[in-house]
């Protein structure tokens, strides 16, 4: 495994709090932000395809950001979703209900939502930002799937993930997923019914 490999299994797998006790005084998605960062995206031939594909106009990358919400466990659910440009720009934002669920089953269908977005979109390298722990651990093999409701969102998630050239599943602190986090609770207070 080379060092960029590692630096990104790193980011991927690090808590907030493991990565706060090794790097003091820098933020957790900073830290993550740097070690995902590949060396050999410097190389000349990779910053001559970049220039190219920005001068096309769109070169794939989005961020993603997702958050279910659901007020009792289980209880009336929400979903937002924030999807952005390589450059920060957001270029959807949508919030839906979800029923009655718990907020396990409402991170996930919130995810899932969010991927379709992006494959709407024409994202083709997505990195994925949620503020539920487990959702996140689960996605990249930390967890395992025990729960039975879980398991196939836990799938449909995984399946729609293929469908992206480049993915990267990243937790965030629920203080950075505000605007997905104020649509996800939207969701629930525009509810039909």
């Amino acid at each position: 495994m080379d060092h960029a490999s590692v630096a990104r299994r790193l980011a991927r797998e690090l808590t907030d709090q493991e990565l706060a006790r090794i790097f003091p005084g820098v933020e957790p998605d900073r830290v993550r932000a740097l070690l995902a960062d590949d060396d050999d995206s410097k190389s000349p031939a990779r910053k001559e395809s970049g220039s190219a594909q920005a001068a096309a106009g769109n070169t794939g990358a989005c961020s993603l950001y997702t958050d279910g919400a659901s007020r009792g466990n289980p209880g009336l659910a929400g979903a937002g979703m924030v999807l952005l440009d390589a450059d920060g720009r957001e270029m959807a934002a949508r919030s839906a209900f979800l029923g009655t669920c718990t907020n396990n089953v409402a991170e996930y269908k919130a995810l899932l939502l969010g991927l379709e977005l992006a494959r709407e979109a024409g994202c083709s390298r997505l990195t994925v930002f949620l503020d539920s722990e487990l959702v996140v651990r689960q996605l990249t093999g930390r967890y395992k799937v025990k729960n039975a409701a879980l398991k196939p969102l836990y799938e449909q998630a995984r399946q729609l993930l293929r469908s992206f050239a480049e993915v990267s599943i990243n937790h965030v602190v629920r203080a950075r997923n505000k605007r997905a986090d104020a649509l996800a609770n939207q969701g629930i207070d525009n509810r039909q019914g």
